[in-house]
């Protein structure tokens, strides 16, 4: 009898530890999914033959921002590989971070974000590509510039208002003029 019980308390000792491991599992699973997520966002499938047709598909055409994810990174309405939107990264100009899971929220980066998103969120603004850069990030988002239906660039507006700085990272057309 006593056997019995001995055996049958190590056996739910067992399930418990396997319940217990395979929620730690999971919550791992999420963590990696809430960290690393934005930054595996396109398929690899898709990633080689994306840039042969993104000139095509965005240059000096217009779109609907649908959504500012911060102050130099939006989405525009047109499906990109298995994506409902388009995620556009601002050729030129870096803005303080706002999103990133491995940094705070930096200094005057609401406040960025807040422009970009009273600038251009809802409006239909007009992709320029740049034949002096890459058409993606190692993100694959596409970088360009954002001209606004009045003629003005997001991107030199983020800088000459104050929100952001030039990015020197990538070549560009406006690269003398950012600076």
């Amino acid at each position: 009898m006593k056997n019995k019980k001995i055996k049958y308390a190590q056996s739910r000792l067992q399930k418990k530890i396997l319940l217990l491991s395979a929620l730690l599992l999971l919550s791992a699973v999420v963590w990696f999914d809430k960290t690393f997520h934005p930054y595996l966002k396109t398929p690899l499938s898709t990633q080689k033959t994306q840039d042969v047709n993104d000139w095509d598909k965005y240059n000096e055409k217009s779109f609907i921002v649908v959504k500012v994810v911060d102050g130099d990174t939006i989405d525009i309405n047109i499906p990109d590989a298995t994506y409902a939107t388009t995620r556009i990264r601002l050729l030129g100009v870096d803005t303080p971070e706002t999103k990133n899971p491995h940094t705070k929220v930096m200094y005057f980066g609401p406040e960025a974000s807040k422009f970009t998103t009273d600038t251009v969120l809802g409006q239909i603004v007009f992709v320029i590509m740049d034949k002096k850069s890459k058409p993606r990030d190692k993100y694959h988002r596409l970088l360009c510039h954002i001209r606004l239906a009045d003629g003005r660039i997001l991107n030199e507006e983020l800088i000459s208002q104050g929100f952001g700085y030039a990015d020197t990272r990538f070549p560009h057309s406006f690269y003398e003029k950012y600076i």
